[in-house]
């Protein structure tokens, strides 16, 4: 007995992943490295292939609440993050000009006033917004009311029952600096980081899985699993393997962006801010040495010229470098993962940066990876698990994008004419009825975003519910009414209080001595 069992320990300890190779680094590939090298036992290998001669796409990120999970999990002081990455906080985003001309909603991150037991907070605010007496959504969510007078403060733990509690909050980086931030940590926890260019990818003869990297220089990498990191360029999971790609753009038709650095402006908002223009949007992320710009747009729509001129005449600061084209296409692989490798971040897929879901989407394919991670006998059902998660992600915040875009009403503008004319997936179109009859949202199963973001999502680009729940009627209008004035007066005592953006930087984790990326 105690032989057989020696001998089945064995032929399983044989069977377990050694050596995982990351081909490229930046955000993707060193957030993935530092995952890894924390969580996986002592004994797996790894190594991460980079080339200084590759540029990434970063050049400054936003993100939304869960990358402190993240942080977390990699134990990382949060004001040493902020202050070795540049970092401002970020309460949500501002979408100018969305609707219609001279719109201007946040999106808030965290919740909107305090749920009832009979229905949702909004149905109340529905009702009483409907007739008239109640000001618009974005009075009762410390999330909103703060970035509006550049306001930010941590939510304190001592304070459960405030609106100061409900404080949620994610980052503006650098994502040169972060990628640098977390390769010192990743190679402190044993990753070896090679430098130079592939030039060749083995698989094997009997199952096309990956075997091996040539190196530009002669040096061969062998590995069991294989991550690949590349960004755009999928060496691995599409130009080895030739996964497919699933086309998204004719529900997303932005298909390239021009990105720019400029001087930081005051005040230093603590929010991302989205503003449209007549093919696409322009990005502006605000960082402690200075703000990220870009401009998403359509190039059936519009030039790379003029979509660079409308970016650099709509910037509050001086030019910091040459302007970045991007080309890209909106979908995802097919496969996620296939055989022996697993695409991260822009390999995997590109969901444009509307709302902020880049880093999240590497987040949750390495959480993912983690609790399916395989031995050398790469069970299908494992990986089938892995890409039906992964799709069902995708799909979620793909749906949740082409909402922004459906929902506008400009005007003599042909590119958003398609985007509000065109036909969308049947379950985008189900949310639109659905909330456009009784303001009824529901969250499906357990996709990112929550009844409050796609509540400030449909009302701030005017959606507009022909009704509200009937069981909201149980309490009268006037109880609603003193219930609504209750929590609009308390979370704007609340924002009194809070510092300025800029203030609690200056306090509490400013990078003085930090010397910036390129962009």
């Amino acid at each position: 007995m105690s032989d057989s069992m020696n001998a089945t320990q064995a032929a399983n300890m044989n069977q377990q992943i050694r050596d995982i190779v990351i081909v490229g680094g930046g955000t993707a590939g060193w957030m993935t490295a530092a995952a890894l090298s924390r969580m996986l036992p002592q004994g797996k290998r790894i190594r991460l292939v980079e080339s200084d001669q590759i540029s990434t796409i970063g050049v400054g990120e936003a993100t939304i609440p869960s990358i402190r999970a993240f942080n977390q999990l990699l134990n990382l002081d949060e004001d040493e993050f902020m202050r070795q990455t540049q970092a401002t906080f970020k309460l949500g985003i501002e979408f100018v000009n969305w609707g219609k001309q001279g719109d201007s909603y946040i999106h808030g991150f965290g919740q909107i006033g305090r749920d009832q037991v009979v229905a949702k907070f909004y149905q109340y605010w529905l009702k009483m917004y409907q007739a008239g007496t109640a000001p618009d959504l974005e009075a009762f969510s410390i999330n909103t009311v703060a970035p509006r007078q550049g306001k930010f403060m941590r939510p304190p733990k001592d304070m459960p029952n405030s609106p100061l509690s409900d404080i949620s909050y994610a980052f503006h980086f650098d994502a040169g600096l972060y990628a640098r931030y977390l390769r010192g940590i990743s190679e402190a926890q044993g990753v070896v980081r090679s430098e130079g260019r592939i030039i060749d990818v083995l698989t094997r003869a009997q199952d096309g899985h990956i075997e091996t990297l040539v190196m530009e220089n002669g040096e061969q990498f062998t590995g069991d699993l294989f991550i690949d990191c590349s960004g755009l360029a999928a060496l691995l999971i599409e130009k080895t393997l030739q996964t497919g790609y699933e086309d998204w753009s004719h529900w997303l038709p932005a298909n390239s962006a021009i990105a720019v650095p400029c001087t930081s402006t005051a005040p230093l908002l603590p929010y991302t801010r989205s503003t449209a223009h007549k093919a696409g949007w322009q990005w502006r992320i605000p960082l402690q040495h200075r703000t990220g710009n870009g401009h998403v747009f359509c190039s059936k729509f519009m030039s790379a010229d003029e979509a660079q001129a409308i970016l650099l005449s709509n910037l509050d600061g001086s030019v910091l470098a040459e302007p970045r084209l991007i080309h890209f296409t909106t979908g995802k692989r097919k496969k996620a993962w296939n055989k022996n490798c697993v695409a991260m971040g822009l390999a995997g897929g590109f969901m444009e940066p509307l709302e902020s879901t880049s880093i999240h989407m590497v987040q949750t394919a390495i959480m993912r990876l983690l609790s399916l991670f395989p031995d050398r006998g790469f069970n299908q059902v494992d990986i089938d698990t892995y890409n039906a998660q992964n799709d069902e992600e995708y799909q979620r915040i793909r749906d949740f994008l082409i909402m922004h875009y459906k929902l506008n009403t400009h005007q003599n503008a042909p590119f958003w004419e398609y985007c509000r004319t065109m036909e969308v997936p049947a379950e985008v179109q189900h949310r639109i009825d659905l909330y456009r009859s009784h303001g009824r949202i529901f969250r499906l199963g357990e996709e990112l975003f929550a009844d409050a973001s796609w509540l400030q999502v449909m009302h701030g680009q005017g959606l507009r519910a022909a009704s509200y729940h009937p069981l909201v009627d149980q309490r009268s209008a006037e109880d609603i009414q003193y219930f609504l004035d209750q929590v609009q007066k308390t979370i704007a005592k609340c924002v009194d209080v809070m510092p300025t953006h800029a203030e609690f930087i200056a306090a509490t984790c400013a990078a003085n001595n930090v010397v910036s990326a390129a962009a």
